[in-house]
């Protein structure tokens, strides 16, 4: 984005139509770290710190976060109802390129959700060679029966309605009715439908780790940017 006009930059950040923009730049709202005045053509480079209604500019595509998303709230930026968008400036819904779910937590599911609109790195933290462990905080509505540790190990479960096997995830067993699972993989609702497949029911899903990264001490609904650092950590570099 290094040398793009600022009136660009700006809608495409989601202030605006370019039309709404300029009347920021009208009325001297976007200013630099000093105060002074930016204008609409003023090309924008990576180490401007700029204000706009004083206020720090909102990060500049590139842009990536995690967010402890709470139950009742859907990934997604149409559904009806609580949205994970809902949870971040409401500018960061209009952004582009878009700020995406990396993956999806549903709507009874709870924990930590990487955005990005980076999609070099989105293709990196899916990618199938990747194998990022993501773990997951499980409560059971019946007491776990005692062989779910070595079927989910063993790499040949089938779940229903599907044909190839789950790659081996390790069980951790924390009580009766409360285990760690932890995939490397992503098929749709998987956790739930293991231990369906067992003859259990989950009442409760939580991620509380993806790859190297932990909330952090994060609370339902609060989120933060990451930064190079973060990265590295999340791949474990």
């Amino acid at each position: 984005m290094a040398g793009v006009k600022l009136l660009k930059l700006l809608a495409n950040l989601g202030y605006g139509s370019r039309k709404s923009v300029m009347t920021l730049f009208r009325d001297g709202a976007v200013t630099d770290a000093q105060g002074e005045v930016m204008y609409a053509d003023d090309t924008w480079e990576p180490e401007m710190q700029l204000l706009v209604d004083g206020e720090p500019m909102d990060p500049p595509p590139g842009l990536s976060l995690m967010l402890y998303k709470p139950t009742g709230y859907t990934c997604s930026s149409k559904d009806i109802g609580r949205l994970i968008y809902d949870l971040l400036p409401p500018r960061y819904k209009l952004r582009s390129p878009a700020l995406s779910s990396v993956g999806r937590l549903d709507k009874d599911t709870s924990g930590l959700l990487l955005m990005t609109d980076d999609g070099q790195l989105l293709h990196r933290i899916v990618a199938p060679k990747k194998h990022l462990p993501k773990v997951y905080q499980v409560t059971l509505a019946e007491d776990l029966r005692g062989d779910e540790a070595e079927l989910f190990a063993a790499g040949t479960l089938v779940l229903e309605g599907e044909t190839t096997p789950l790659k081996p995830a390790e069980l951790i067993v924390h009580g009766p009715r409360s285990a760690e699972l932890t995939l490397t993989e992503g098929r749709y609702h998987q956790v739930r439908r293991m231990f369906a497949a067992t003859g259990n029911h989950v009442t409760a899903l939580h991620r509380s780790r993806i790859g190297g990264l932990d909330l952090q001490g994060l609370e339902p609904g609060q989120w933060r940017t990451l930064g190079s650092a973060d990265i590295e950590q999340l791949f474990g570099d």
